[in-house]
């Protein structure tokens, strides 16, 4: 089998995932990384056992060797290198959202069917064995046509003052902090899962932590700054938020998202009801899916290949009792991201759990209308099929 050239821009905390994820399909060399410069990239290299350092993005993507470019920058990168990478004729792999604003994603989603090269944004919870059995079923019909779709993504990493990273400055995070970072990937789970689209949105944002302590760099994800060296820096980006949704079929929704919210480390949840039956899905618990009965007990489906859909089943790995985490469903979509490239890029075997630049620029539109709706007055917005 011919390898697969991969670089890497940008190799921040999720940098390490790509790496990993890549390594582990056998058939991908990781050629190289690059950083904002030489010194920063070389100590990565280092770190993530990889040969070439680059001090740019423009160098890495001019390496002949490099067929894949994964972008996990800074948000506010994310258009410049991933345009520069379609440019060059390769593929790409970025980290969501997929740009800054509507208009800027949409500017790369038509460069990359222009282009013809494979393009995904790493929404990853698609690729957990439970999401895709859940999509079977509400594909099956086993729940009826769902009338209640509800859920939350829940985090306290930022509930302390003195962290500070750039997802909280609009000139490199965008206009929205919380729900960019993480309500974006449950609008993109729920749609996904339930094959509806999110039409319309009522939303209530707060800034809960409105001053925050910089240490004059950003900190990675999940880390803390240094209270010695810090200042003060007033925040206006949302770090929790509270949103009613219409669907298009005419269902309703709830989305609760926060990052300040002290016990909650990755509280992704995701429930939809229908008349005949619901499914919930927990990321803390994900190898059990809870199946809920009007007139029958209730149940709770453990991650087993031999009691799953024959679809969802090829998403898990090892045998029932045999833990899956989130690494594997990372690993799942790069996975098939990668099946998609190797298939030339043909826009008909695209994996369904691959989110493409056209369903990141459809994401970054919700979160957009969320954003409106707020800024509003807390008035009912539409997301029209010409934004998204």
């Amino acid at each position: 089998m011919e390898k697969i050239g991969m670089g890497l821009v940008g190799p921040g905390f999720i940098a390490a995932h790509h790496i990993d994820a890549v390594r582990r399909l056998g058939y991908v060399d990781v050629v190289a990384i690059a950083g904002s410069n030489k010194n920063s990239a070389e100590r990565k290299a280092a770190e993530l056992n990889v040969d070439v350092a680059y001090g740019s993005y423009e160098e890495l993507i001019a390496d002949p060797r490099v067929h894949v470019v994964h972008n996990t920058t800074p948000n506010h990168m994310h258009l410049p290198v991933s345009m520069a990478a379609i440019q060059a004729g390769k593929h790409v792999i970025s980290d969501k959202p997929l740009a800054l604003t509507s208009t800027e994603c949409a500017s790369l989603r038509d460069a990359a069917a222009q282009a013809g090269v494979a393009n995904a944004v790493t929404f990853n919870y698609r690729g957990n064995p439970l999401v895709q059995q859940m999509r079977q079923m509400v594909a099956a019909d086993e729940l009826g046509a769902p009338i209640f779709l509800h859920g939350q993504y829940l985090q306290d990493w930022m509930t302390d003052p003195y962290v500070y990273s750039w997802r909280m400055d609009p000139a490199k995070g965008g206009e929205s902090s919380a729900l960019a970072d993480i309500g974006s990937h449950w609008c993109d789970l729920v749609e996904h899962v339930s094959d509806l689209r999110i039409e319309a949105v009522l939303a209530d944002l707060t800034t809960a932590v409105k001053t925050r302590y910089s240490a004059g760099a950003s900190a990675e994800a999940f880390s803390r700054g240094d209270r010695a060296t810090s200042r003060p820096v007033e925040v206006t980006a949302e770090d929790l938020a509270c949103v009613l949704l219409r669907f298009n079929n005419g269902a309703r929704g709830i989305l609760k998202v926060g990052q300040v919210l002290p016990g909650h480390k990755n509280d992704l949840q995701l429930e939809i009801n229908g008349l005949k039956g619901s499914l919930r899905w927990e990321q803390e618990k994900q190898n059990e899916l809870w199946i809920g009965s009007h007139n029958s007990a209730n149940g709770v489906m453990a991650k087993d290949p031999s009691l799953m859909n024959t679809q969802a089943r090829a998403y898990a790995h090892l045998p029932g009792g045999h833990q899956e985490s989130w690494a594997d469903a990372f690993r799942n979509v790069i996975a098939d991201a990668y099946a998609w490239i190797r298939a030339d890029a043909d826009p008909s075997m695209k994996p369904p759990t691959v989110c493409d630049f056209a369903g990141g620029h459809r994401v970054c539109c919700i979160v957009e209308a969320i954003l409106r709706s707020y800024q509003e007055g807390g008035a009912w917005t539409h997301v029209s099929a010409g934004q998204a």
